[in-house]
């Protein structure tokens, strides 16, 4: 009887129930009808006190932040300056997608927004050029899947409060695995791009002038990220305050700098922000009520002791793991995924001497390639209704992409002391 909520929320999820509604349900279910010693307003009253917590207030701001540089101009410096940097290798134009999902990273901090945007921008673009429109989709899609793992990802706020890790390690810990993503894809490409004959955007290597220049332009948008950063290690402020900080630099920029910041673009601005935040509080706050049946029946515990039971070598544990959580991430959006599962494995890990933000990033990365991967990555749909690419194609096309962001997983998984490096000096 215990377990029937768990079943409850995946009926719900895989009959189209939104996550958040789904998990709240079971919760409410398991209270009323199973656990009838628990009144039902103290239910209600967790849902509401799930909200009354500071650090959440680094998500709306950092969700407005992405919002306020895509019209203030940030995004297309950085386009440009990617171009500059990778026009000249073998399957341009996709390198440059790769690359400016890298930079992106530190800008719009979500795997669907990054999507979406570089799906509207780029994708015409490549098809001018030659690459296919399933081709063109998957490197989109895959390359979006590094944006939550550059700081200030949403996804990395969230582990953070799950896990009660610093924040800031979180941030400095995503770097390493974002560059490797980008590295694996990027060889990925030029592979491709050799045997098809994609050919680059620019006849030859940007001078050294050509770089000054777009570096120039661009230094504002690529300052941001590690401004964030570096106030964070600094003690300036607070996550938090970091997200405010991000929002008027943000304007700042847009207004006075690049001037493409408007007053008239702060009403789809507040609009991107309000439906953002109001998504991601809610799964928070319903995973909140969630958590507290789990806690209440003690499965969080039940699940340690049974996975011990398998085995106590971390490495072995951890292979264990990345698979279930792949397997997982198929089919649970990325943020109901890091919600649900997080607080179950963690403790599994900590036990084993593994550490928490180096297995946030275990994480983060493995729920970032299930938004890629068949039957419902979340990107693979943003991106093919964008481009109106058939999913039969897209698939065929992404499975080289899927395997080049597993070795990145393997990476982060097996050699924690490069991802460890950056937080460790903190």
């Amino acid at each position: 009887m215990a377990y029937i909520p768990v079943l409850i929320v995946f009926a719900l999820y895989f009959s189209s129930i939104p996550i958040a509604f789904a998990l709240f349900a079971a919760a409410i279910s398991y209270f009323t009808f199973i656990n009838v010693g628990m009144p039902p307003d103290l239910i209600l009253q967790k849902f509401i006190t799930a909200t009354a917590s500071f650090p959440l207030l680094a998500i709306p701001f950092f969700i407005m932040a992405g919002s306020v540089m895509n019209y203030s101009g940030i995004s297309s410096k950085l386009m440009k300056m990617a171009e500059v940097l990778t026009g000249h290798m073998t399957g341009g134009m996709a390198q440059v997608n790769i690359v400016l999902s890298t930079m992106m990273g530190g800008v719009s901090g979500s795997a669907n927004a990054d999507a979406a945007m570089q799906s509207k921008i780029l994708v015409p673009e490549m098809e001018k050029r030659g690459y296919s429109t399933a081709f063109s989709s998957a490197v989109t899609a895959a390359s979006s899947a590094i944006s939550p793992i550059i700081p200030p990802g949403i996804n990395l706020i969230i582990y953070a409060l799950i896990a009660q890790v610093s924040v800031g390690k979180m941030f400095a810990a995503g770097y390493v695995p974002g560059i490797i993503m980008a590295a694996t894809m990027m060889i990925t490409v030029t592979i491709i791009s050799k045997k098809r004959n994609y050919m680059p955007s620019r006849d030859k290597r940007a001078t050294i002038m050509e770089v000054l220049v777009q570096l120039k332009e661009s230094i504002w948008s690529l300052s941001l990220p590690f401004g964030i950063i570096l106030g964070l290690r600094f003690g300036l402020f607070t996550p938090t305050e970091a997200g405010a900080m991000a929002v008027l630099a943000s304007v700042l920029i847009g207004f006075f700098i690049y001037k493409e910041l408007h007053i008239k673009d702060f009403v789809p601005i507040l609009k991107d922000t309000i439906y953002g935040t109001g998504t991601v509080v809610l799964i928070i706050v319903s995973a909140s009520v969630f958590g507290y049946y789990l806690n209440w029946e003690r499965i969080p515990q039940n699940l340690t002791a049974m996975l011990l039971g398998i085995t106590t070598n971390k490495y072995l544990m951890l292979a264990i793991l990345n698979v279930l959580l792949l397997i997982m991430g198929m089919f649970l959006e990325g943020g109901a995924a890091l919600i649900i599962i997080a607080p179950l494995v963690v403790p599994v890990v900590v036990n084993l001497g593994v550490d928490p933000v180096h297995f946030g990033m275990v994480i983060i990365v493995n729920i970032m390639i299930g938004g890629v991967t068949p039957p419902f990555g979340s990107m693979m749909f943003t991106t093919c209704s964008v481009t109106k690419a058939s999913i039969s194609d897209f698939v065929s096309e992404i499975w080289p992409f899927i395997i080049a962001l597993l070795v990145a997983l393997l990476i982060t998984t097996y050699i924690p002391s490069i991802i460890m490096f950056l937080p460790d000096l903190m």
